[in-house]
């Protein structure tokens, strides 16, 4: 609010949507319906804070073993970690109290944890996609990336992040709280408000929504076209290489599903922000609003839960019901497929998939 009277070139009549309405914290929800988004944050967050605190605990275990990709795995993993952690705690709360409880400081700071880490899980991601894009289609580029270029690629996405996540704090931008009052997040409704809200909200979904997601699809596009191009060559390699091709194409598949989830999570809110701050006042009732949220919130449990899935064959073996396939298995070679090695050790005659 501060910055809004500060602000010079506010278009005359505008109103930002959080004082239309008395208190701008006050939730515009039904109390049955903050207490079910409650709850449903609440089992969200327990389980992506669990399941990425293990991946990150498990990785941390070997940490000296550690390959160039499997930076990227732990990285995606802490920036799931601390969006549950940071956020959704203030969100739970507000939920059962019927109210945003932390003002506009904790709004602030709301706004920036969940833009900072959300933001750089996407950017982890567009690194991955190009990650496979080029050991797919450009064969020479794995056999030069060494660890300090994953430690050159971690400091950039930190970076990035940080500085479109704080340029709402320094004035340019905002945070606010959204349509149904018991969260926050980036003022998109300053592109109604000022030449500057414009810029600044047409920089966000440009440098933090657009161009990676093109990224990304640019990537997987045309590994799929070289994957079909190079069908009858693949049949020519020896088992070796066709091994290894096989394990590249698995690993593909499993960023591909990543990528997937994240943008599956995040494009519904994307477009109701766009809409609401382009669109005319009101144009998306507070109820739909909601939905998109939640959907968002939950894009930091689904990682843990597609290693997990990559994980059944091990799981599956171990069970009381898989005991003589296991041993029949004994004789063959094993092979198990997990996003990062990280999880625990191989034995040496493993193949270990990394994003």
């Amino acid at each position: 609010m501060a910055q809004m009277e500060n602000e010079t070139t506010v278009h005359p009549g505008y109103m930002p949507h959080y004082l239309l309405q008395g208190d701008p914290f006050a939730s515009k929800l039904s109390k049955e319906a903050d207490i079910v988004a409650a709850f449903y944050i609440c089992i969200i967050g327990v389980m992506s804070a669990t399941g990425n605190g293990y991946v990150i605990y498990m990785t941390f275990k070997r940490k000296t073993k550690l390959k160039p990709p499997e930076f990227m795995t732990l990285n995606l993993a802490i920036f799931d970690f601390g969006i549950s952690v940071t956020g959704k705690p203030f969100f739970i709360v507000s939920s059962f109290a019927h109210r945003w409880l932390f003002g506009w400081e904790g709004c602030r700071f709301y706004g920036w944890a969940g833009f900072f880490f959300g933001c750089g899980s996407l950017i982890t991601m567009t690194i991955v996609s190009l990650d496979r894009y080029l050991k797919i289609c450009h064969l020479r580029y794995g056999t030069w990336v060494k660890r300090h270029h994953a430690f050159l690629c971690l400091v950039f996405i930190w970076f990035y992040a940080a500085f479109w996540a704080t340029m709402p704090l320094v004035g340019w931008g905002s945070y606010a709280p959204e349509p149904f009052g018991t969260s926050c997040t980036l003022d998109w409704w300053l592109a109604q408000a000022s030449v500057s809200g414009q810029s600044f909200v047409m920089s966000i979904l440009f440098f933090c929504l657009v161009l990676p997601t093109g990224i990304i699809v640019f990537s997987y596009v045309r590994i799929i076209f070289k994957v079909k191009s190079s069908a009858k060559e693949v049949s020519h390699f020896d088992t070796r290489n066709k091994n290894n091709h096989n394990l590249e194409m698995k690993l593909t598949k499993v960023a591909m599903l990543i990528c997937a989830g994240f943008l599956i999570a995040w494009i519904p809110y994307a477009v109701v922000s766009v809409v609401s701050a382009f669109g005319e006042p009101d144009s998306v009732p507070i109820p739909v609003s909601v939905i998109p949220t939640l959907l968002a919130k939950s894009s930091a449990m689904y990682n843990p839960i597609i290693y997990q899935v990559i994980d059944c064959n091990k799981n599956c073996a171990k069970s009381s019901c898989f005991k003589a396939l296991k041993k029949k298995r004994h004789y063959k070679t094993s092979r198990f497929y997990s996003i990062s090695a990280s999880l625990k050790e191989r034995p040496a005659n493993e193949a270990r998939v990394e994003i």
